[in-house]
């Protein structure tokens, strides 16, 4: 397999989409399962909810709008904190105050795959939502994490103040819907193989096996 590419493994996910950040962790559980296979990940924009505005929306009011009730969201979330507790991470959803719209976050990722800086930056951005409860809609807490994961935060900044990549964003979204997926994260191991949500480690990684296992010839000419 030497004269193979790296697999790729393409995640469609949201930063405002919790069992996304318990996939990170999940599917990083996995790559240290398999150290023998050189493995390149990449990640691409999936919305939530693309109706909600640029400013965001009051928490609350989003869960309750959602889930038909408070009541019924925070037993969904206490589900989810309980899983997310599985994987070392300690979700604080108590401190969420906005539901953000997150194609600026998106772009922010897109432009940190060129510093192939792209896994820092999507860890940073579940961090500063799920951990510490910090507005994504605001341009300089981008700008900031662009700065900490080592971008050219100047940049960043500039282009925040303009709609550079939008259009790309919107067309990505659009690519992972025609594409059939409904529901993130999804996980495309190698172009072939479509795990749909947080699948558990061992999964993951009998899936990356399988993908390696089955590549032809072709592959190494890809």
């Amino acid at each position: 397999m030497s004269d193979m590419p790296p697999l790729t493994v393409d995640v469609v996910s949201d930063v405002m989409c919790p069992w996304c950040f318990i996939g990170k962790r999940r599917l990083e559980a996995a790559l240290r399962s398999v150290p023998q296979l050189d493995v390149h990940v990449r990640w691409h924009p999936f919305q939530l909810d693309a109706t909600l505005p640029k400013t965001g929306k009051d928490r609350q009011q989003y869960l309750s709008d959602k889930f038909g009730g408070l009541e019924r969201a925070a037993a969904i979330y206490s589900n989810i904190r309980a899983a997310g507790l599985e994987e070392g991470i300690d979700f604080t959803f108590d401190d969420i105050k906005l539901s953000p719209n997150t194609l600026d976050c998106h772009r922010l990722i897109l432009w940190s795959r060129a510093d192939k800086l792209q896994d820092e930056v999507v860890e940073r951005l579940f961090k500063a939502y799920f951990l510490d409860g910090e507005d994504l809609t605001k341009a300089e807490t981008l700008v900031r994490i662009s700065d900490e994961a080592g971008m050219e935060s100047d940049l960043v900044e500039h282009l925040l103040g303009t709609e550079t990549d939008l259009d790309k964003v919107e067309a990505g979204i659009q690519k992972a819907q025609e594409s059939g997926v409904t529901g993130v994260p999804c996980f495309i191991i190698d172009g072939r193989f479509v795990l749909a949500g947080a699948e558990k480690p061992e999964t993951i990684a009998a899936a990356l096996m399988h993908a390696d296992e089955t590549r032809t010839n072709e592959d190494a000419g890809a």
